[in-house]
C-alpha cells in the first residue's frame, strides 16, 4: 500500500507499507529511494514481517523542498511517519545515509517506538576525517563530489555506482540501469544537499544514546563506508553485534543477497 504522510508542514513522504506483523522501517541511502530494498520487500513479508519503506524527503516519490537536508530534519520526518502509522516496537533499520540517520533518530528522540536497531553499511559515526577521527573519505573527496553533482549529476551517480558493489557480485547492465534510474528520480538540489549533511554531519556523540539491541553489517570491501566504520560503531553502541560480509562492497544488501537476507532475519527473530 502506498501512503503519503504529511512531515512537515508542506513536506509530504511517500511510504510503501507492504505485509502484516512485527514492522520494520527502511531508511534508504544516498542517492537511491526504497525501491533499493526490493529484494527484502519481497522477502521479509513471506516470513511475518511488515516493511515500511519510506522516502526520504527529496528522494523517490516524496516532496522536494528546498530546505531540510540535516539528520535532524530527516530523523524528524520519520519520526512524524511512526507517529502518523502509530508504529509501536519497530525495528529501524537503515543503510549507508539513511544508517545515519537513523542514528540522529535514536539520539534526538530518544529511541521513540523503536526496539530493535539495524545498520547496513552504515555512513557513521563520521562519514568524512575530521580531528580525532581518521577514517573514511576525506571532506575534499565529498567537496568534489558536490561539485560534481553540480556539473554532471548523471555522470557522478555513475561513478558512484561503478564503486558501489563487490567486484566479484556479477551485475547485469539492466540492474545497473535500474539501480542508477533510482538515484536520477532524486532531485539534483537534494542529492547535492546530502552531501553536504554527509561531510559535515558528526554523530560520534550520538551513539552512546543508543539502548537497544542493534546489529551491525558491513562489507568487508566497502570502498564508500569503510569497514574501519562499522568498528567504531560496534564499540561505541553498548549492546551491539557486528556481522562481517567477506565478499561484500557498500551494497552488502545485494552483494550477499541470501547471507543479508538469512542474518536480518536471525536479527528479527530474536
Amino acid at each position: 500500500m502506498s501512503r503519503e504522510i504529511l512531515a512537515a508542514p508542506g513536506v509530504n513522504v511517500h511510504v510503501e507499507d507492504v505485509g502484516e506483523g512485527t514492522p520494520i522501517v527502511l531508511l534508504h541511502g544516498w542517492p537511491v529511494n526504497h525501491r533499493m530494498f526490493e529484494y527484502q520487500t519481497n522477502w521479509l513479508p513471506e516470513h511475518g514481517y511488515r516493511v515500511i519503506g519510506i522516502d526520504l524527503r527529496g528522494y523517490g516519490a516524496s516532496d522536494r523542498p528546498w530546505r531540510g537536508y540535516d539528520y535532524d530534519t530527516m530523523a524528524d520526518d520519520v519520526h512524524a511517519v511512526l507517529e502518523a502509522l502509530d508504529l509501536r516496537e519497530v525495528v529501524l533499520a537503515g543503510f549507508s545515509m539513511g544508517g545515519a540517520i537513523a542514528i540522529r533518530y535514536m539520539a534526538r528522540h530518544s529511541g521513540d517506538r523503536v526496539s530493535r536497531l539495524a545498520l547496513f553499511g552504515a555512513a557513521a559515526p563520521s562519514f568524512t576525517q575530521r580531528e580525532g577521527f581518521p577514517h573514511n573519505l576525506e571532506k575534499s573527496t565529498v567537496d568534489e563530489f558536490i561539485a560534481a553533482c553540480h556539473a554532471d549529476r548523471p555522470a557522478l551517480l555513475a561513478d558512484f555506482g561503478g564503486m558501489f558493489f563487490d567486484e566479484s557480485t556479477e551485475i547485469s547492465p539492466k540492474f545497473e540501469d535500474w539501480f542508477h534510474g533510482l538515484g536520477m528520480e532524486a532531485a539534483g538540489h537534494s542529492t547535492a544537499a546530502s552531501l553536504v549533511a554527509l561531510r559535515d554531519e558528526d554523530l560520534r556523540g550520538d551513539l552512546a544514546a543508543i539502548s537497544v539491541p542493534t546489529a551491525i553489517f558491513h562489507g568487508v570491501n566497502d570502498q564508500i563506508c569503510s569497514f574501519e566504520l562499522a568498528g567504531e560503531m560496534h564499540r561505541g553502541i553498548e549492546d551491539s553485534s557486528l556481522t562481517r560480509f567477506e565478499k561484500s562492497g557498500h551494497g552488502l544488501f545485494y552483494d550477499e543477497l541470501e547471507k543479508f537476507n538469512q542474518a536480518l532475519r536471525d536479527f528479527l527473530d530474536r
